[in-house]
């Protein structure tokens, strides 16, 4: 009997720890915006309006984002500052985005 509920105790313990660590180290927002963003370019470059020189400059920007991310999960707990700094860079490769967009030069 002793030696059942310390296994369900042990067993729980483990539970709780493993969805606490995930927790931590979860960016459902960032990974959202990442994949809006990609779908962003996806679409500037079928209309035209990102040159591949562009869109792969965009691209760039979206892995270097991508390994940031990696690296702020990596030690398991992501910090308020990390997730801030994620953010900025997102709001920044956004703008990035629309200016390209936006900025008069077509493929051809």
């Amino acid at each position: 009997m002793k030696k059942s509920l310390f296994s369900s105790l042990a067993a729980f313990a483990l539970l709780v720890a493993a969805s606490s660590a995930s927790a931590q180290t979860a960016t459902p927002g960032v990974t959202v915006r990442q994949r809006h963003e990609q779908a962003r370019i996806r679409q500037g470059v079928r209309s035209g309006e990102l040159t591949r020189t562009e869109a792969a400059r965009l691209k760039g920007r979206e892995i270097e984002i991508r390994q940031d991310k990696r690296a702020a999960k990596a030690d398991g707990v992501v910090t308020r500052d990390e997730r801030q700094d994620l953010r900025k860079d997102e709001r920044q490769a956004s703008r990035a985005i629309y200016r390209q967009k936006h900025d008069g030069q077509v493929r051809r």
